[in-house]
């Protein structure tokens, strides 16, 4: 008995290590595990930036960084050859001084333009003295893509002479594209900010309840946007919607990657 509960043990031991090993998040990792998740072939890094603004009265701030999570880790997966590094969540979201854009509401964390590039770029350059050979630029926000590809165009120069690239990988046009294309063909309005598209996305992670208000979707549709920070009828949005965008963002950029690794 003593032997089959050692050896029961040491079996529990051994499966939540393959477990731990198994994430392609590095915040789940220590650095031994990532030294040798590298050393076995997953030698990219993704950098995902999200955001934290507001989302109207129906969906919680949480929205672009929940997505970006989700999705790194999935583009991850599909790779099989890379690892994410955390999620940033700030993004440029208006002037802090003079209320503009999302920062006239509470919550909003907004950065300058000059901070975003110069935080992302330093993320990146920590990749590269990781040992990482291939590390991907890539934001949920619309705000800050232009910082992004400049952060990726600027660093790759250098990263070359150490073996290594950096990519700007974009997130918005292809699976835009796809998104109001879906919507357009079952005749739904995406809303635009917080509408239907990212209301839909954050419903399909949101398996607890915790970010979305669906009691709330009629005040976010009654408007206007400067009262409520989003004008738009969120109440077609649904889980299984917002899984099929998801995919399509995971798949858009997994796509993207393998032509620019292929392009040398």
């Amino acid at each position: 008995m003593r032997t089959l509960t050692i050896a029961a043990g040491l079996l529990m031991a051994a499966t939540a290590v393959s477990a731990q090993t198994r994430s392609v998040y590095i915040e789940d990792l220590t650095w031994f595990e990532i030294r040798d998740a590298m050393a076995a072939g997953k030698t990219g890094a993704i950098i995902y930036a999200g955001g934290t603004e507001q989302n109207g009265p129906h969906m919680s701030l949480v929205k672009h960084n929940l997505i970006a999570h989700h999705v790194a880790g999935q583009i991850a997966e599909k790779l099989g050859t890379a690892l994410v590094y955390p999620v940033m969540p700030f993004s440029p979201a208006g002037d802090a001084v003079e209320k503009t854009g999302h920062m006239r509401f509470p919550g909003t964390v907004t950065l300058s333009s000059e901070v975003y590039l110069g935080v992302m770029r330093q993320v990146a350059q920590s990749a590269v003295a990781a040992g990482f050979k291939q590390v991907y630029l890539m934001g949920d926000h619309g705000g800050g893509q232009a910082e992004l590809r400049v952060a990726a165009e600027g660093l790759d120069a250098d990263a070359r002479r150490k073996g290594a690239r950096v990519y700007y990988v974009d997130m918005a046009t292809q699976s835009g594209q796809q998104i109001n294309a879906y919507l357009a063909e079952r005749k739904i309005a995406p809303g635009g900010h917080a509408g239907v598209a990212e209301t839909a996305q954050v419903e399909a992670l949101d398996k607890d309840g915790r970010y979305i208000r669906r009691d709330r979707f009629a005040a976010s549709a009654a408007g206007p946007e400067p009262s409520t920070g989003v004008m738009a009828d969120v109440s077609r949005a649904t889980a299984e919607i917002g899984k099929v965008f998801l995919d399509y963002k995971a798949a858009s950029a997994v796509e993207q990657i393998k032509k620019l690794v292929a392009q040398k």
